[in-house]
């Protein structure tokens, strides 16, 4: 069964073709990020994740979408990510930007952000810098490509990753790694992308896709003082 995700309408994410499941941690790691392995989960050969953000199994439905008539109507943009994205030109590579951001903060390095390290591009340490901020963005939002317009990726299986964010006190979104194709309630098939995240908070305006609403809204799937710990993050 090939691999994907096709989301039902007003319900879950049903993700078919035996896609790896694993939570990853955002963790503070100098003046950037890494992320640490959080729980072991069990998945089938296919699955449901929770697109509302109220199921009591998460990150699996359980079918709370239809007690509280869940609106999950589709509103992001069906255009290309390079029609959508502004470009930032620096002197040894560039950086597109389409602005779908999650607020994981990857974009940070020790040495600065992506786009000032796209600015001072011509040291070869700042490039290598600004193209691992780009590549290391989950939702998509940044790539680096050459001078000469080729893209600058880290190639990756597919996987979906279930981001948790104990620096913010939240869980994130939905990591879909390794170009998965996206399907839309009404069978449209987004951009396959090598990198995105998708919504399960249930509150992002850009739906399916994650806007960072999760931190607003303040969603998380742990009892918070376990989580804020960073230790025993399986516990419920």
């Amino acid at each position: 069964m090939n691999k994907k995700i096709k989301i039902l309408k007003n319900g879950p994410y049903l993700v078919s073709g035996n896609v790896p499941l694993s939570e990853k941690i955002i963790t503070p790691k100098g003046n950037g990020y890494e992320y640490k392995e959080g729980c072991i989960m069990k998945q089938n050969e296919t699955y449901t994740l929770c697109r509302c953000g109220s199921t009591k199994n998460h990150p699996f439905c359980d079918g709370t979408h239809l007690k509280i008539s869940f609106n999950g109507k589709e509103t992001a943009s069906r255009d290309s990510f390079k029609d959508r994205a502004d470009m930032f030109e620096g002197p040894g590579i560039d950086l597109l930007d389409d602005g779908r951001c999650a607020l994981a903060r990857f974009c940070h390095r020790e040495n600065g952000d992506a786009w000032e390290l796209t600015e001072d591009s011509d040291d070869e340490f700042l490039r290598d810098e600004a193209i691992t901020a780009a590549r290391e963005c989950p939702a998509g939002r940044l790539l680096a490509i050459t001078k000469a317009g080729e893209d600058m990726e880290t190639v990756f299986d597919p996987c979906v990753e279930i981001l948790q964010d104990p620096e913010e006190g939240v869980s994130g979104p939905i990591y879909v790694k390794g170009n998965i194709p996206v399907e839309s309630a009404d069978g449209y098939v987004y951009e396959i992308r090598n990198r995105l995240t998708l919504c399960r908070c249930g509150k992002s305006k850009n739906k399916p896709f994650c806007d960072a609403s999760h931190i607003k809204v303040k969603f998380t799937d742990r009892k918070f003082p376990v989580f804020k710990k960073y230790k025993n993050v399986c516990d419920k």
